[in-house]
């Protein structure tokens, strides 16, 4: 398949660039999965929308402050020359002190250079990774960077297309009410719209629910550049599943219940840790799974999302879930109809 069939016009005033006024007050698009026809409703319509005895699945990664900014030391002890921004990925080693990073700018980001971050830290570039070009670079500390460094030098890593530099309203909106496992560099932005509230209306619904972690990194936000999209590589996530959630969903599967995914990392933690029936085991794991029409699900039966961005791997996952036609007719209804898009907009229920 080609990149161009999964383009979509949308106007840039749609792009959300702050959250709603109040969490969980957000429309809510309902696409059936088979048929394509589409309700508009609002998220409080959830609960009446999904039936006694589905199993929900939250993804309770907790976005890390990873956007952090260096300044350049010279030879001279000391002596510092430009800014340079960070997107800290993973670490590298068991005791915190290298750091896989993004760099922005980064060609002229070389090996052995130094930086000096907000608190005095030092990091020394080892290793340009990946071809000429890339972006990527192996940063060596002499200290751990624990969660404490990042909350003293980081910034909350808004997405490029959010354009305008992060707020104190950030720390608590780009995070999801249940984030609990420190470690992603974009936030499981399906569940921004979930409140306490909200689950005590489906916990009267008799709907159940359990948490997998998947640490969102770059695998599920970097652009597609080939143009079949059989030739994009995803980088690897990695995941936990906890052995009593493993437990729900296989018993859920037994019992011919829907398992609905919140968020397409929730969808890719499970479909990446399931047999052929279905069925996933407990423990951790990687993935770099792809997901594109003609992609089978094994575990996943519905799924809750926001609108993803023309040409990515997110709108690919949902085609390969909905079909490509019904999810490109339901987008433009939801341009016609002025949705928000993207991390701090609309949702949609696909079942």
């Amino acid at each position: 398949m080609k990149l161009s069939d999964f383009d979509f016009d949308l106007p840039e005033e749609l792009i959300a660039q702050k959250p709603a006024g109040t969490r969980g007050q957000d429309r809510l698009m309902l696409l059936g999965r088979s048929s394509g026809d589409v309700r508009h409703l609002k998220m409080d319509d959830l609960p009446d929308l999904i039936a006694p005895g589905t199993l929900m699945v939250f993804n309770n990664s907790k976005v890390r402050r990873s956007r952090c900014y260096g300044v350049k030391l010279s030879e001279k002890e000391g002596q510092g020359g430009r800014e340079q921004e960070f997107m800290f990925l993973n670490q590298m080693t068991p005791d915190l002190k290298i750091w896989h990073t993004m760099v922005k700018g980064a060609k002229k980001v070389k090996t052995g250079n130094r930086y000096s971050f907000f608190d005095g830290t030092v990091g020394t570039i080892v290793e340009n990774e990946g071809d000429e070009g890339s972006e990527f670079r192996t940063v060596r500390f002499e200290i751990p960077l624990d969660d404490l460094w990042f909350e003293k030098n980081g910034h909350i890593p808004l997405p490029p297309y959010i354009r305008r530099e992060d707020d104190d309203t950030d720390s608590e909106r780009y995070q999801t009410v249940y984030a609990k496992e420190t470690g992603s560099s974009a936030c499981p932005t399906a569940g921004l719209h979930f409140t306490e509230e909200m689950f005590a209306r489906l916990d009267a619904k008799k709907i159940e629910r359990c948490f997998v972690t998947l640490h969102v990194g770059l695998g599920t936000f970097l652009p597609v550049r080939a143009q079949n999209i059989e030739d994009h590589k995803m980088h690897e996530e990695f995941y936990t599943i906890p052995f009593d959630t493993a437990e729900k969903i296989n018993r859920a599967k037994k019992e011919g219940r829907p398992v609905l995914a919140v968020g397409t990392t929730s969808v890719r933690t499970l479909e990446s840790a399931s047999d052929e029936n279905g069925y996933v085991k407990g423990g951790s794991g990687s993935t770099s799974i792809f997901m594109y029409p003609g992609y089978t699900f094994k575990c996943v039966n519905q799924v809750f999302t926001n609108f993803h961005t023309p040409q990515s791997t997110l709108i690919m996952l949902v085609s390969a879930f909905a079909g490509r036609e019904n999810i490109l007719n339901a987008y433009r209804e939801a341009v016609e109809q002025k949705y928000r898009f993207f991390s701090y907009g609309d949702c949609m229920l696909i079942k």
